[in-house]
């Protein structure tokens, strides 16, 4: 692992989530009455719920709204979460303001272009591998893992490794 990806993410005091491409696979499943079904990754939530409980505080900012995401950060705990948001680094400022954080001590995972706003301001800055070439190109972490099938989690994990709390966060289910 490069030594500056893990300086940069022993830096994170709040990690901030896209949703669509990153805590799920980017798919839109429309029901017959029109709704939108998104599948959730577990270990990705598990991964969030670890990283919280290590102190590091957690956001969702989403271009698109739903009531599903709303569901799943309160399943989760996030306490931070702006839905429908198009211009994402306008949702970022008031997100520090909130918080009072400076972007370098946070964290954003992104995988299209509508994310750059924020992945250039942050102090850590990820992707997926099949994000837009547009976005991986500028990232200092492109996860191995795709959306929605544990990319959340293994940057979690590597936030939980650059600042000492991985075997913490494992002790509980080791005994």
């Amino acid at each position: 692992m490069d030594a500056s990806v893990m300086d940069r993410a022993r830096r994170v005091r709040l990690m901030v989530f896209d949703v669509d491409g990153v805590l799920t696979d980017g798919g839109l499943h429309y029901g017959p009455e029109g709704e939108v079904l998104k599948r959730f990754n577990v270990l990705d939530g598990h991964g969030i719920k670890l990283l919280q409980q290590s102190g590091v505080d957690t956001a969702i900012i989403s271009a698109r709204k739903s009531a599903i995401v709303e569901r799943r950060a309160a399943d989760l705990g996030i306490r931070h979460v702006r839905q429908g948001v198009h211009d994402k680094r306008t949702a970022f400022a008031e997100l520090l303001r909130e918080t009072g954080l400076s972007a370098e001590q946070c964290g954003f995972i992104g995988d299209d272009v509508i994310d750059l706003p924020i992945l250039l301001q942050v102090g850590f800055a990820a992707s997926v591998p099949n994000g837009h070439e547009a976005v991986t190109s500028r990232v200092h972490y492109v996860t191995r893992s795709g959306g929605g099938q544990g990319a959340a989690r293994e940057l979690c994990d590597l936030i939980l490794r650059a600042q000492g709390n991985y075997e913490a966060a494992l002790a509980p289910y080791l005994t």
